[in-house]
């Protein structure tokens, strides 16, 4: 008998290892699939190493450069998720105000949607006007091009609320602040870890836009940088492993958004529980 937990976590454990190896294997076999079809079609087709470098010739560069690239990494990864902490504080922040009423909605919303369709190369040189090269105008261009998606996704949360708990806190003589904290704000949860994130991976295409053209003032260079000076010296390794590098700074923030996100959520959203019934298969 003093076995039997033993051997129920063991099988728990099997089984949960059985459910994440058959999600992460088929991408995996598909990756390695690709990366070899990319190296022998390069290879046998002849391409020249400027235009399509192969794989193996990206992963030396990285080898060769892996200082710059680390240094760089860090240095966009500091300012992304400073802009996309931005972009969620004030992006929830201000999806509460424009849901506390329909006349506010109405009247500044629409100018919400002009975050989305602002043309980010074009704002950057302004905004290293207004706060200098450096970290603070490259956040800022993260930011904008991040907080739409947040803002979007909380009203839409917010203003989906089942109208009968509404009624039934109304009843209870509940304030709207006891309502909003209470109801409102854990019912558009779900919502704004979806704008959260897709705010992840935009503030860091925010980020490599703004390193590009606020530049930076002290500090080592972001991605951004290696990226533009990879590309006027025709180091086509060195850019792809910098554009790689720069995909994996926002897989990396879009998973601990996820995982942030499914474990607050996993208790008691459907979207997020675990399907028993695929461990258990």
């Amino acid at each position: 008998m003093r076995d039997a937990p033993s051997s129920l976590a063991n099988s728990l454990f099997l089984r949960t290892a059985r459910s994440a190896a058959s999600k992460t294997l088929p991408p995996f076999v598909a990756l390695v699939v690709f990366l070899l079809t990319w190296e022998i079609g390069v290879r046998w087709l002849g391409v020249a190493a400027y235009l399509l470098p192969p794989p193996s010739a990206i992963l030396s560069a990285a080898k060769r450069d892996a200082i710059n690239l680390l240094m760089g990494a860090w240095t966009t990864a500091k300012t992304a998720l400073f802009g996309f902490a931005l972009s969620g504080v004030l992006g929830v922040l201000a999806a509460v105000i424009l849901s506390s009423a329909r006349v506010i909605e109405r009247a500044f919303y629409p100018y919400t949607v002009f975050l989305q369709t602002v043309p980010i190369v074009a704002i950057a040189p302004i905004l290293a006007v207004w706060f200098g090269p450096g970290f603070l105008a490259v956040s800022v261009c993260a930011f904008i091009v991040s907080v739409f998606p947040v803002i979007a996704n909380t009203v839409t949360g917010l203003r989906s609320v089942d109208p009968a708990l509404k009624d039934l806190f109304r009843l209870y003589g509940a304030s709207r602040w006891a309502s909003l904290v209470k109801l409102t704000l854990p019912s558009a949860l779900p919502n704004i870890v979806t704008g959260l994130r897709i705010a992840g991976g935009l503030s860091v295409i925010g980020t490599l836009v703004g390193e590009l053209f606020a530049g930076f003032s002290e500090g080592a260079p972001g991605l951004g940088i290696v990226v533009q000076t990879a590309a006027k010296q025709l180091k086509t390794d060195l850019l792809f492993a910098a554009v790689f590098s720069a995909t994996f700074l926002g897989l990396l923030l879009f998973g601990v958004v996820n995982a942030v996100g499914s474990r607050v959520l996993g208790r008691w959203h459907p979207s997020e529980k675990l399907d028993q019934s695929e461990i258990e298969s």
